[in-house]
């Protein structure tokens, strides 16, 4: 996949390891997001979600990817191409710098990634929120994604959402 369709305005580059510092400073400033999915964001934890893989998945599916103006990253993005099906992309972490919400941003990230996925064949995004999380909630249905089922986690319940492209 040729990550840097994902965005027009932004430089997209795959990250690893030598980022997780960086990822963790940047979901640091986010600590209302973790709140809501039960967890607290540390190094350890961005190094699992970096390498996590649902059964049957392998590695070439998954795409941890960071969004830079410039040199500063503005956004983070994970998702799995072909899961759970073969016409769907699975968005399992996106997040904006917390200065630049609220300015259609990260929508417009969205908007090229739909667009760019689209012409990849892809159907259908599906992605889960945290039922309790507001901010994401109106965030993604601002951003054509339907819940279609809720899951009881470890102490959070997901609502699993889909938008037909």
């Amino acid at each position: 996949m040729e990550i840097e369709r994902l965005s027009s305005r932004y430089a997209v580059r795959a990250l690893g390891e030598r980022d997780a510092e960086a990822v963790f400073e940047f979901c640091r400033q986010h600590r209302d997001y973790y709140l809501y999915c039960a967890a607290e964001p540390s190094l350890e934890q961005v190094r699992r979600d970096m390498a996590l893989l649902p059964e049957g998945v392998s590695p070439e599916q998954k795409h941890y990817l960071g969004f830079f103006d410039g040199a500063e990253m503005v956004a983070v993005m994970d998702f799995i191409e072909v899961y759970p099906d073969d016409e769907t992309c699975y968005i399992g972490f996106f997040m904006m710098d917390h200065r630049l919400q609220g300015r259609g941003l990260g929508s417009a990230i969205i908007a090229g990634a739909a667009d760019c996925f689209r012409s990849m064949g892809v159907r259908r995004l599906r992605l889960a929120i945290a039922s309790d999380n507001p901010q994401a909630n109106h965030f993604w249905k601002k951003n054509g994604f339907q819940v279609v089922k809720s899951v009881e986690m470890d102490g959070w319940t997901a609502l699993v959402a889909d938008r037909v492209l």
